[in-house]
């Protein structure tokens, strides 16, 4: 893929701000967690925007992504919470509601958790790959991992996927 001159966090958060939520919901299957990711995502893209030297830049961006999960599941591991009560939700920004994003990127819900059962760096791969559409060589960059891992989890994730999923015959 080629390059863009990414001149401003603007351009960043406009252009990649659809792909990041897309790959953070698969990740945590849930829509306010993963608007929450993507605000912390945009935030440390922001800040180290000045300090990025040219290359993969979406290989930067999926890092910074995955990482930012990661450190998330993290520190929920050393604290958890308990979800506050259904109750009124008021709208809080003007950005599209998760599910007027979710329309665009929708799985089935067997699928959705199915994705949600695999080991993280299967599920990562998968995601990244199947969903996002990225190239094995843009997956490995992100994640650190040489090409050939990369081919192999996306084969054992969707072997295990399809494991997981059962089929109407």
């Amino acid at each position: 893929m080629a390059e863009y001159p990414i001149l401003t966090w603007e351009d960043v958060a406009h252009r990649y701000g659809r792909k990041i939520y897309t790959f953070a919901y698969r990740l945590t299957g849930n829509p306010d967690d993963a608007a929450d990711l993507v605000q912390e995502v945009l935030l440390k893209v922001r800040k180290g925007l000045a300090s990025y030297t040219p290359g993969s830049f979406e290989g930067w961006l999926w890092r910074i992504t995955r990482n930012t999960f990661l450190d998330g599941v993290r520190r929920q591991q050393r604290r958890p919470t308990s979800p506050l009560p259904e109750g009124d939700h008021s709208e809080l920004g003007a950005s599209p509601s998760p599910d007027e994003v979710l329309a665009s990127v929708r799985l089935s819900d067997d699928v959705q958790a199915a994705l949600l059962k695999l080991p993280y760096d299967f599920r990562e791969a998968v995601v990244l790959c199947d969903v996002v559409g990225l190239t094995y060589e843009e997956i490995a960059d992100a994640a650190d991992v040489p090409v050939g891992t990369v081919r192999s989890r996306i084969h054992r994730g969707r072997f295990m996927l399809r494991g997981l999923l059962t089929w109407p015959v």
